[in-house]
């Protein structure tokens, strides 16, 4: 039984060595893979009870649709000079300006940055982290007043499985990638997680909660699910 999430190489037919993460799973009831851009690679949930060797053969048997996947995988894009990034949905050119003493800015669909070119990626790295601060936490705290509830802390991490998450505590945590999705589809996810301090579930009465504070939410679910994916080949990874 696996008992602590392992991460491999493992040679496959079509693809060569491939990334693998191994992440064992209390709550799983069966193996599932699932393709991971943020590391070109994929990961498998394993069930209590289940062998780190089931899990590769099962891996080896999927072989084919691994490997049309991976295929499919967007180009990486680092946020250096001359790249286009998504911002708010809006495509953003950006450029670099060395001798200027602005920092990080965006101006007519152009993201400017300061500073040697090559510090580009982690300035623009931190630029969207503010960014998606300053879109999210007004967002939630307005949310919360609706329902007559209270954020404690608003958190944001580079979560590749979740785009936000609340915690029995009033904990709300968020992905930062957002700020790269469009504006509504931000705002969804802010509210989808602010209903959790109602009903911390997914059941009929939370859905209710979200058609109260959002209104209808299909679209938006759409989108993340057939773009989200996407939005982990900008910039250099986990951050």
């Amino acid at each position: 039984m696996l008992k602590n999430t392992e991460e491999t190489e493992i040679d496959m037919p079509k693809i060569g060595p491939l990334p693998v993460r191994l992440r064992p799973s209390a709550r799983a009831t069966r193996l599932k893979l699932r393709i991971d851009p943020a590391f070109d690679g994929v990961e498998i949930v394993v069930p209590n009870g289940v062998s780190r060797k089931m899990a590769i053969s099962m891996l080896h048997q999927h072989g084919d649709w691994v490997a049309a996947h991976m295929q499919r995988l967007p180009e990486r894009v680092q946020f250096m000079p001359g790249a286009w990034i998504p911002f708010m949905g809006h495509d953003h050119a950006i450029r670099a300006v060395p001798d200027a003493k602005r920092g990080v800015w965006v101006e007519a669909g152009v993201i400017w940055v300061s500073g040697q070119p090559e510090h580009t990626n982690r300035r623009v790295t931190d630029f969207l982290k503010k960014q998606a601060k300053l879109e999210i936490a007004p967002r939630a705290h307005a949310y919360a007043e609706q329902i007559n509830k209270k954020v404690n802390r608003i958190s944001l991490k580079d979560t590749r499985t979740r785009w936000g998450s609340c915690s029995s505590s009033g904990n709300l945590s968020f992905s930062w990638r957002l700020v790269l999705a469009p504006e509504d589809v931000l705002d969804y996810v802010v509210a989808h997680e602010v209903a959790h301090l109602q009903e911390l579930n997914h059941s009929a009465r939370f859905w209710a909660v979200v058609d109260d504070l959002y209104g209808p939410s299909k679209k938006q679910q759409h989108w993340l699910k057939k773009h989200g994916a996407a939005l982990h080949r900008y910039g250099a990874g986990s951050a």
